[in-house]
């Protein structure tokens, strides 16, 4: 063989979200909802924790930063596929891949350190709550936020110029509506060893080590919540930090499902679960915090123009 003989790819092909071509104004509509749901709920958590006092906690600042992630995450991949189905292709630049892969990479790592944030705050809230105040002041708050994207940044960085250094000399077809890592491996004719090792050190370090740490936070936060005197006291403590452990669930299944698995492994079946964490979880993280939230249900009423206060 003599791969540098081998014309290099200019362009990919993505393979679509849906498969029936005569149904393609209703998955447009579809996508569209979605993506607008997204911008607007994600927004509105956005200005509600700026613009309303009651939300000036830690626990609010770190909610509004994981709404900027699902914006970041999402705006990676709807509107480059909104143009797809509307234009009736399926291509995605090299250069555009790469930049895709680095915004959609980033969201995604950061918000796996930003969960497990979420959970030592709510460790503290509920088994700290005479030191809570002072250990979680503004500076701290703002220190592990920079942490967070720090780390978030760096790893995406490292990942998305290994990928772009290797050669894609053909097949093009990436079999995803969208370039991640392991897809884009699979199509590599060049080694893709040091990738990969990268990719495992990412999980074990960044996958793992948040998900145990986030484990040990709620096994800490239910041995106290079973010492609390009262089913009303153990409810409230556990309603605090019930929408986390939602979300944290949702987003580490899907993760987990997608990247916990051998880079050569058939990818067509991750289809869903990429919609899943790609295009669901950014929508439903707003409505399931806001959902059970009266504080947020009030700043949702002082903000909105056409309310009117009887």
């Amino acid at each position: 063989m003599h791969p540098r003989n081998l014309t290099k790819v200019s362009e990919f092909i993505l393979e679509g979200v849906f498969d029936n071509p005569h149904l393609q104004g209703l998955y447009i509509a579809i996508s569209l909802c979605l993506y607008l749901a997204a911008i607007l709920s994600n927004s509105f958590v956005i200005i509600a924790t700026l613009a309303h006092p009651p939300l000036h906690t830690p626990m609010y600042f770190f909610i509004s930063n994981l709404a900027i992630l699902d914006l970041v995450g999402i705006s990676s991949v709807l509107p480059k596929m909104l143009e797809n189905l509307i234009l009736g292709k399926n291509t995605i630049s090299f250069e555009g891949c790469v930049a895709q892969l680095y915004t959609f990479t980033f969201s995604g790592s950061t918000e796996l350190i930003l969960l497990t944030v979420m959970s030592y705050d709510r460790y503290l809230a509920i088994c700290q709550p005479l030191h809570y105040v002072a250990m979680m002041s503004k500076g701290t708050c703002i220190s592990l936020m920079a942490g967070v994207w720090g780390i978030g940044t760096v790893n995406s960085l490292i990942n998305t110029l290994l990928v772009a250094q290797l050669d894609f000399c053909g097949p093009n077809l990436v079999q995803n509506f969208l370039c991640e890592i392991p897809p884009l491996l699979a199509l590599s004719c060049s080694s893709t060893y040091l990738s990969e090792i990268m990719v495992y050190m990412a999980d074990i370090i960044l996958g793992m080590g948040n998900f145990l740490l986030l484990i040990l936070s709620y096994c800490l936060i239910i041995i106290t919540i079973l010492k609390i005197q009262g089913s009303a006291g153990k409810w409230k403590a556990f309603s605090t930090c019930s929408s986390h452990l939602a979300i944290a669930g949702l987003f580490y299944s899907t993760i987990i499902y997608t990247y916990i698995q051998p880079t050569r492994a058939p990818l067509k079946k991750n289809k869903t679960v990429s919609i899943m964490y790609t295009l669901v979880t950014p929508t439903l993280n707003p409505l399931i915090y806001s959902l059970r939230n009266k504080v947020i249900k009030v700043a949702f009423w002082k903000i909105v123009p056409f309310h009117k206060t009887y």
